[in-house]
């Protein structure tokens, strides 16, 4: 049995604690980021569980050859993730799920995504979802505290119960406005794609709805939709992020905030410094003078 405990205050340093994910965060409402992952490996099978404070722009892929059963703990559902699906969206405040990844040898398949291609990222709900989720939740707390080896046999028996609640568990009916946020999402997907190919680039609304092959005004719509804010807000504040990850492991010596402003299409920086208050509530002086110590 393996435990891993990580505290985390910067959430692009959430985003690096999974072994074997691709994986980005950024932070998205204002507040000084705490986060917490708990990482269990048993017989096999590894489970999470994750805790964030702030809102966050999660955007990740799941590790090959593996199934995950991703309990979402604010709207008790279930969603079942494989290598195939990559997913953008933004986390509520207090954010906690738990994962549980089980390998495609451990399921007896040869054909992983074949098998479960019709479920993949489907809202599955069930009242035994919420109680596994919840008992998964005490034992992953227990096992931090006392050393057991029940773990021994918890793989096996994990993949029955993950299982079994699948087994039990209903999906979703897609409505109008279901099927109209998944083509949202593709949008959101596609601007994404391309700000991550040129970080440092300060694209235009006109730029972005020209990447995503669609108007302004379904842009934004999908933005507000999927994302909460507008577009521009929404490339400003991952900007943001960007400049906060360089300015932590930058020393005072061998860079200014200046520079890091500027790098990333910040030209007044007064206007930088306050808008970086605003949302990591430190100015980016503070940061670079913290992490130079």
């Amino acid at each position: 049995m393996s435990v891993k405990v990580v505290e985390t205050v910067a959430a692009d340093q959430q985003g690096t604690s999974y072994a074997g994910w691709s994986l980005h965060y950024a932070q998205m409402s204002s507040g000084q980021f705490k986060g917490r992952l708990v990482e269990a490996e048993l017989g096999g099978v590894q489970v999470y569980e994750e805790h964030m404070n702030t809102r966050i722009e999660q955007y990740y892929k799941a590790p090959s050859d593996a199934l995950v059963f991703s309990f979402d703990m604010a709207d008790r559902a279930l969603y079942l993730l494989d290598a195939s699906t990559q997913n953008l969206w933004i986390t509520p405040e207090n954010y906690r799920e738990i994962a549980v990844v089980i390998r495609q040898d451990s399921l007896g398949t040869r054909h992983l995504h074949r098998t479960f291609e019709d479920l993949l990222l489907t809202p599955l709900k069930s009242p035994h979802g919420a109680l596994f989720s919840g008992w998964l939740s005490t034992m992953l707390t227990r096992m931090t505290h006392v050393d057991t080896t029940e773990s021994i046999h918890l793989g096996d028996q994990l993949i029955e119960d993950c299982l079994y609640v699948l087994e039990q568990s209903e999906c979703s009916p897609l409505s109008g406005r279901n099927l109209r946020v998944r083509d949202q999402r593709k949008i959101v997907q596609r601007v994404f794609e391309q700000v991550s190919a040129y970080p440092m680039e300060n694209f235009s609304v006109v730029q972005l709805a020209e990447t995503a092959g669609t108007s302004f005004q379904q842009l934004r719509k999908a933005f507000n939709e999927c994302v909460g804010m507008a577009p521009t807000a929404w490339l400003r504040t991952r900007r943001l992020n960007l400049a906060r990850q360089d300015l932590l492991s930058a020393r005072t010596e061998d860079t200014s905030v200046a520079e890091v402003a500027m790098r990333y299409s910040f030209w007044h920086l007064s206007r930088f410094s306050e808008a970086y208050r605003a949302l990591f509530l430190e100015y980016p002086s503070q940061t670079l003078a913290r992490t130079s110590r």
